[in-house]
């Protein structure tokens, strides 16, 4: 198949998202969610991309970093605790295996032995291979052209519910110098946090809030990813197709700048690039472009009766050792009961790794190939996931990945690429008015905003007001205050996470969540109290304090919150 002309472009788009929880405690919420995601996910995932380097393959893929997760990944004290985290899984699996020797199991000892060489294995890619930088290694791919790393708002905030216009900036911007920061350069792709997009409206009061996109026109970057129904202007799929939520909090009810009826009306394809309507106004601002999500390579991964992870094969991710935790048994089945589950066995998953992989990259090349037949155009694909799918919920996805990966990139067919690659050889043709969305439940913003979160808005609404008037009041601070409205910046951003609505919603930690919630909002308002107070000494106090806690966004500059 040598000399074939390439059929379309393929970019796997991965989303590495946990919330703020250094020195948050242990089990069973806490600091293990990075010890585990790092153990399991980003540190394995590394070991594979720079296997595919070392064999010299030109592979290529996206993935987004969120800023307060390379926060915590280039924390000292987090990996020290990661280090003590694997030891720990080292030890319980070398105890293990006595113990099943002792029950005359040989497939159990052997998987308690494949485990201590797993950990054994990762820890010593984390301190050896790696030089104990999560952060640097990836920074490194990036350098050498490998990979993009894509920025997010700075803690995740869910922006279309973020009552103030300075909110939105100021998360943002301390995403972009987070990133400056860490990776020593300007990200030119962002992820929106949840695929959250918002449209320009008009308020009660007859102003007109922005556009996203204009946000990010004015701090030039260029393309952000968008959800699949947002882009082919139908019903939610995929990860947002669950039971449309009703109610007022499911009702997004706006006067928009561009009328409802003419967003998402135009019917575009995700598999091209789009500019959007709210960008590229003057020479200053350039347009910003938007790529939807594939939902049927999505689906293949994402889909509970029929994606990949749920192959009766794969490890079963929810049984555990009751001694150990170690996860010892395979799916089995769609519908097996826990107490009925199979042993383990990592050959029967490695052979299905493998077929899956072809299976895989083949649907991505037929996608393509046939889009060109239909539209003699150059496609693009993302397919985008979650980053902790893979090696954490699925165990097997890590290896995955790594080989298609390999398929793609010595595809004939198939060019791999990134996002900002793709925009900068194929810039968009036409123009899309997006509408109001997510990729949450129902395609809205239920997820976030619904019967059991409605009351923590309010609270974030307030201190975003309270901000603005604090930089009115002080627009130069110096010394001491400088240092007080700083914190009260970092906690603002950390009060506006769209992790504690979630979890509250999943009921996944909802406590955890309310308990952190009011952690940062009492904190938020001590400090704004001492700073108006011109209690110095004790805000000064206060604020280093804090900082010692979190250790957050060095750079931050609470002007960036400023209402102009």
């Amino acid at each position: 198949m040598a000399g074939k002309v390439k059929k379309g472009a393929f970019t796997l788009v991965l989303h590495s998202h946990l919330p703020y929880c250094r020195l948050a405690g242990r089990w069973p919420h806490g600091e293990e969610w990075l010890h585990e995601a790092i153990s399991e996910t980003y540190v394995p995932l590394l070991d594979a991309l720079y296997d595919l380097r070392a064999e010299g393959l030109p592979f290529k893929l996206t993935i987004g970093l969120t800023p307060v997760l390379t926060e915590q990944l280039a924390d000292a004290t987090v990996l020290e605790h990661v280090v003590l985290f694997l030891k720990d899984k080292i030890a319980a699996a070398d105890a293990d295996i006595p113990r099943f020797q002792a029950e005359g199991d040989p497939q159990m000892t052997y998987l308690a032995t494949f485990y201590r060489g797993r950990h054994q294995h990762v820890l010593a890619t984390l301190q050896e291979r790696l030089g104990g930088s999560i952060v640097g290694a990836f920074k490194r791919l990036q350098d050498e052209g490998y990979v993009e790393i894509i920025t997010s708002a700075a803690t995740h905030g869910y922006l279309p519910l973020l009552s103030h216009d300075s909110s939105i900036h100021g998360q943002l911007v301390a995403g972009v110098e987070s990133y400056r920061y860490h990776f020593g350069r300007a990200p030119r792709a962002i992820w929106l946090p949840e695929c959250a997009y918002r449209p320009a409206y008009v308020t009660e009061e007859g102003t007109v809030r922005p556009a996203l996109e204009e946000f990010l026109s004015r701090l030039a970057i260029g393309c952000f990813f968008a959800e699949t129904h947002a882009i082919e202007g139908g019903r939610p799929v995929g990860k947002a197709a669950g039971d449309v939520a009703i109610g007022p909090y499911a009702a997004i009810k706006r006067r928009y700048v561009i009328p409802l009826s003419e967003q998402g009306g135009q019917k575009g394809t995700t598999y091209q690039a789009y500019y959007v309507a709210g960008s590229g106004h003057g020479l200053t601002d350039p347009p910003v472009a938007a790529i939807g999500r594939n939902n049927r390579t999505g689906m293949q991964v994402w889909s509970g009766e029929w994606g990949y992870p749920g192959d009766q094969d794969y490890r079963e991710f929810h049984k555990k050792d009751h001694i150990s935790g170690m996860q010892y048994w395979r799916v089995s089945g769609p519908r097996v009961d826990l107490g009925q589950k199979d042993v383990y066995h990592p050959d029967w998953a490695e052979y299905k790794v493998a077929e899956h992989s072809r299976h895989f990259a083949g649907l991505v090349t037929e996608l393509l190939i046939n889009y060109h037949q239909e539209s003699s155009k150059f496609g693009i694909i993302a397919s985008n996931y979650d980053t902790e799918l893979f090696g954490h919920w699925w165990f097997e996805g890590v290896e995955w990945i790594k080989q298609v990966l390999r398929h793609l990139a010595t595809s004939d067919l198939v060019e791999l690429t990134t996002a900002s690659e793709h925009l900068a050889a194929h810039p968009p043709e036409e123009v899309i008015a997006i509408p109001e969305s997510s990729w949450g439940a129902g395609g809205n913003h239920w997820t976030w905003d619904n019967p059991e979160t409605h009351w923590m808005w309010q609270p974030v609404h307030a201190a975003e007001a309270r901000m603005e008037a604090l930089i009115a009041q002080y627009p130069q601070a110096q010394g001491d205050l400088a240092a007080i409205l700083n914190q009260a910046a970092r906690e603002l951003l950390l009060l506006q996470s769209s992790d504690w609505p979630f979890l509250v919603t999943t009921g996944q930690a909802g406590q955890y969540a309310i308990q952190r919630f009011r952690s940062h909002l009492d904190r938020f308002t001590s400090l704004a109290d001492l700073a108006a107070s011109g209690q110095l000494a004790v805000g000064r106090a206060l604020a280093d304090e804090l900082w010692e806690i979190d250790k957050v966004f060095p750079t931050v500059d609470y002007r960036w919150f400023s209402a102009s």
